[in-house]
């Protein structure tokens, strides 16, 4: 086949079709080589801001044009505020559903949002004020038709494990709550940059396996949180691991049984009791879809329920803890309660960046899985925005950081969503039950609450998705098991610092080991792949076509590659030894390189001069925009020369063997 090959372009160069000055190759080399410089770096922020203010390409209008300049600021409003788009179209249909959906909503959103309150050590109002103001500020500002926002368990439990390590929840609880806005506010300055200047891949550094794996392990610890209300365990550890959350309870039953403090099993029996009926009703909402709202409204029945029965029995007055006094009325301002001053600003900055990645995470996880389902498009950005401004709005006034919550955007979906107005009716319903219905609380018991938040765990918790992960990528898995196991024996931070760290590892080594593969031309066609891959690709004598599949050629993988490309040159040299079936040139096909560094202009220049010493040219195919602005300015292009740059590898091996034969 090879020498068929040859003998055709032997025949060609007779009739003079290959040249290096080929006017076809040099017009398109031309093409590549006068490319417009890319634009800098202040000019990308900016058009960053730009399409995320402006998404539709409009631009602000300072003509005197009256009608011109109104419609790009309703085209602003409406990029700002999605509710203004749809709300024109909002018919009496869609606000039915969108009622039913948020009342059903509500009735799982009010003994959540006090449980995990009570998870994040505030007062359980605190957790009734997030369910009121976030989800306002996202239905107005929101992508999602679906997601519903509040307090989550995760979220509530990072901050308790952080946040109680600068400020001590018992003894100083109005510092706790102080330093909780402080974080949520810097949690919303995040989320907004995040939007602005399109970082949403900041996010995704902390990668699904990750995530997977950390949920799981937090899921866990919640749990274990929840033993001491189940219980009724007055003494408990501030520590979050499994192994000190365990011996905890161990000495505090044993300390309570065996001393004049009477352990009550009361609780224990309330909590378990409700807890099976919480997750039967789960069990059956699951088998039969039409069942959909009698898990949502299960802990609310729960709630009602123990606390006529606790009222009725007086079970306070033998043992059963309950929450007490719960303030009532609407949201009060916490603006003059954030602190910008002191030494623990920058706790506050650094507990705020790790609660916006994780809070972004799991919102627009949550919101994209159920967008796909509706078959629309999500804007992580837009998200990214409106999740900070809401945050932003909620620390001013008495909320902790909110994000969108996957159990009650189940329950939201299941009960016919249309809009994000569910999320309005939910946090009207919630300031009805702030104004009017706190005093009935009074009575609810505490195992309740943990009965609750036990019942939403199981949804944590992906087994299936581990599985699936062990079979697709077993470097995956191993950041999967590592967050897992960093959250449950270490910490919540050392569970994240493990899923970033198994991340950032595998990131580095596909880096510094990029894919370079040796490509030859599949029979009967123009296409060259990797002959690894394809074993019936043929190579061309005396040529060797190598593909550098790596983003950047930097510091990282430099040399590396250099080395390579000599090495396989040396090879193919030794096993080549006459003189006609030495390597006479090298293609590097750089169309899947994105950039290029000093370092990587350097190894090119190395490996020209080392290929020049042999005799061997070097080649290069469509090197993208950024990389041959790079090397105009490095003057690499000169070095190799023009006419040695191809827009195809086809035509570079065409013009390699031409220059072959020019010179035999």
């Amino acid at each position: 086949m090879g020498s068929v090959h040859h003998t055709e372009v032997s025949s060609m160069r007779e009739q003079g079709v290959f040249s290096l000055e080929d006017n076809g190759h040099s017009e398109r080399s031309q093409w590549m080589l006068d490319s417009p410089n890319p634009p800098p770096l202040w000019m990308k922020l900016f058009s960053s801001v730009k399409d995320t203010i402006f998404p539709h390409g409009n631009k602000f209008c300072f003509s005197s044009k009256k009608k011109t300049c109104q419609g790009h600021v309703v085209s602003f409003l409406q990029s700002l505020f999605p509710i203004l788009s749809w709300l024109r179209n909002y018919k009496a249909s869609k606000f039915k559903d969108d009622l039913l959906a948020g009342l059903t909503l509500a009735s799982l959103s009010i003994p959540q949002s006090i449980g995990y309150a009570n998870l994040a050590k505030l007062d359980p109002e605190y957790g009734l004020y997030t369910s009121v103001v976030p989800p306002l500020i996202y239905a107005m500002m929101g992508s999602s038709r679906e997601i519903a926002i509040g307090p989550v368990a995760v979220v509530s439990l990072l901050l308790s494990s952080l946040v109680q390590k600068v400020e001590d929840p018992v003894a100083n609880p109005h510092a706790y709550r102080n330093f909780v806005f402080t974080v949520t506010f810097f949690t919303g300055i995040f989320q907004t940059a995040f939007g602005v200047f399109r970082l949403g891949f900041l996010v995704d550094f902390l990668s699904h396996a990750a995530l997977v794996g950390f949920m799981a392990g937090a899921a866990i610890i919640i749990g274990l949180q929840q033993l001491k209300g189940l219980l009724g365990i007055s003494h408990f550890t501030t520590k979050t691991d499994a192994v000190s959350v365990l011996t905890s309870v161990y000495k505090s039953l044993h300390h309570q049984i065996t001393s004049a403090e009477k352990w009550c099993p009361l609780n224990f029996v309330l909590g378990c009791s409700f807890l099976i009926f919480l997750l039967i009703t789960r069990f059956l909402g699951r088998r039969n879809k039409k069942l959909f709202w009698l898990p949502a409204i299960s802990p609310l029945l729960s709630v009602v329920i123990s606390t006529l029965i606790v009222y009725l029995s007086k079970a306070d007055k033998h043992g059963v803890n309950i929450i007490k006094h719960v303030k009532g009325g609407l949201n009060p301002s916490s603006a003059h309660q954030l602190q910008f001053h002191g030494e623990h600003v920058g706790q506050a900055a650094k507990i705020g960046l790790i609660c916006a990645i994780i809070a972004l995470t799991e919102a627009i996880a949550v919101g994209r899985s159920f967008a796909s389902i509706k078959g629309y498009h999500l804007d992580g950005n837009k998200e990214m925005l409106s999740m900070g401004f809401m945050n932003i709005a909620g620390s001013l006034s008495s909320c902790y950081v909110a994000t969108g919550s996957f159990s009650r955007t189940a329950v939201n979906f299941s009960a016919g969503c249309q809009t994000a107005v569910s999320n309005i009716v939910m946090a009207i319903t919630v300031i009805v039950s702030l104004e009017l219905f706190t005093r009935l609380l009074y009575y609810t018991p505490v195992a309740i609450l943990a009965s609750i938040i036990l019942s939403a765990l199981p949804g944590l918790i992906d087994i299936s998705e581990a599985c699936y992960i062990w079979k697709v990528d077993k470097l995956d898995f191993l950041a999967c098991v590592g967050a897992f196991l960093g959250v449950l024996f270490a910490s919540v931070e050392i569970g994240l610092i493990v899923a970033l760290t198994i991340s950032f590892a595998k990131i580095l080594i596909q880096a510094i080991r990029p894919g370079i593969e040796v490509l030859g031309r599949v029979p009967r066609t123009e296409a060259f792949c990797d002959v690894t891959q394809y074993p019936m690709a043929i190579s061309t004598p005396g040529i060797i076509v190598i593909r550098i599949s790596s983003g950047s050629l930097c510091f990282a993988n430099a040399n590396f590659v250099r080395e390579r490309i000599l090495k396989w040159v040396s090879e193919d040299d030794d096993l080549k030894a006459t003189a006609k079936g030495r390597v006479q040139a090298v293609i590097l096909d750089m169309t899947n390189l994105m950039n290029v560094d000093t370092s990587g202009i350097l190894a090119l220049e190395e490996l020209h001069k080392r290929l020049l010493s042999r005799g061997v040219e070097l080649a290069m195919i469509n090197p993208r925009w950024l990389v041959i602005h790079k090397l105009k300015l490095a003057h690499f292009v000169d070095k190799i020369g023009k006419q040695w740059i191809f827009l195809t590898v086809g035509e570079a091996v065409d013009a390699c063997i031409s220059s072959k034969f020019a010179r035999a």
